[in-house]
Parts: C-alpha cells; sequence; structure tokens
C-alpha cells in the first residue's frame, strides 16, 4: 500500500468534497423541519467511484459545509459524522465484499444507510440540548433519511457504474488508493 498522499490525491478529495457540499446545498427539497437533499447520491457515488477515505472526507466536509452555509450550524458535527461514516462504510464494503460490483455497492449502501440514518436519529434523539431536534424530531425524520438513501443509492450506483466503464483509469486509480 502507498501510504504517501500525492497532490493528485488532495485535488481529487477537495474536488470531491466540493461536489458533496454544492449537491447537498443546492439540490433540495424542504421536508418537515429540515430537508430532503441529494447529499446520499454523492456520497455513495465518490465512495463507489474513489474509495473509502476520500469517501468519508468528501461525505463528512462537504456535507457539514452544506450545513454550515445553509444556517443548520448546529447539525453540522452529526451530519459530518452521520454522512462520513455513511461514505467510509459504504466505500469500505464495496472494496473488502465478494461477489460482483453492483452486488457489493448495493451491500455498502445497505450499511451506510444504517449509518447514516441511525447516527441522525441517535443524535437527534438524545440531542435536543445540543440543538439537534429531540425524540419527535428523530422519529419524524428517520423515514425521510431512509427514502433519501434509497434514491441516493438507485441514482449513485447506476452513474458510478457508468464512470468505471466510460473512464477506465479511474479503476486503476481507486486500486492505487485503496492498497
Amino acid at each position: 500500500m502507498n501510504s504517501r498522499i500525492s497532490p493528485r490525491d488532495i485535488a481529487l478529495t477537495a474536488v470531491m468534497i466540493a461536489l458533496v457540499a454544492v449537491v447537498t446545498r443546492f439540490m433540495i427539497v424542504p421536508v418537515g423541519a429540515g430537508y430532503f437533499n441529494f447529499s446520499d447520491m454523492a456520497v455513495y457515488f465518490v465512495a463507489f467511484t474513489f474509495g473509502p477515505w476520500i469517501g468519508f472526507l468528501a461525505g463528512g466536509i462537504g456535507a457539514a459545509i452544506a450545513d454550515l452555509s445553509a444556517g443548520y450550524a448546529a447539525f453540522a458535527p452529526l451530519t459530518f459524522l452521520a454522512h462520513g461514516l455513511q461514505g467510509l462504510l459504504a466505500g469500505l464494503l464495496l472494496r473488502s465484499l465478494p461477489g460482483t460490483l453492483p452486488v457489493r455497492m448495493i451491500a455498502g449502501a445497505a450499511v451506510g444507510t444504517v449509518a447514516m440514518a441511525g447516527v441522525y436519529f441517535l443524535g437527534e434523539y438524545f440531542g435536543a440540548s445540543l440543538g439537534w431536534g429531540g425524540p419527535a424530531q428523530a422519529v419524524t425524520e428517520l423515514p425521510f433519511n431512509l427514502l433519501q438513501n434509497v434514491v441516493g443509492a438507485a441514482v449513485a450506483i447506476p452513474l458510478s457504474l457508468l464512470m468505471r466503464r466510460a473512464y477506465p483509469p479511474i479503476v486503476r486509480y481507486t486500486a492505487r488508493s485503496q492498497g
């Protein structure tokens, strides 16, 4: 495994952070106390296309930046954890599970969904004193978080597969960067 971080790795990570931030911030539909967004599509795309560590950083930092810029600063730490863990786990499972690429992507998305929705649910349920909602908000938003993940995975999986087919150097880059 190459433990040296190259300038290309840094640039790619920065661009993917920006992608997640823009998609999360501007591709939104207001729902309840929060909003339905396409952050999960971007997080899964990045994790499946560029690996778990870029998925972690882009998912966590990008989605947290979107919260900060949208006036949801109190949620930024929770968002960082939820979407960072989502990208990390989805990318790790893609890399480590046996089976075909689409099946591994579906499994990664399923675990990423449980992680993201679970972190938000627990954070909102127990984090009312931190401005994260409370039990009623946690219960209300859980189905929307699950739906948001399913829609995101349904778009990201074929998009990542198409990107890999159209641009084969991505496969070589991902293999090199993941060891």
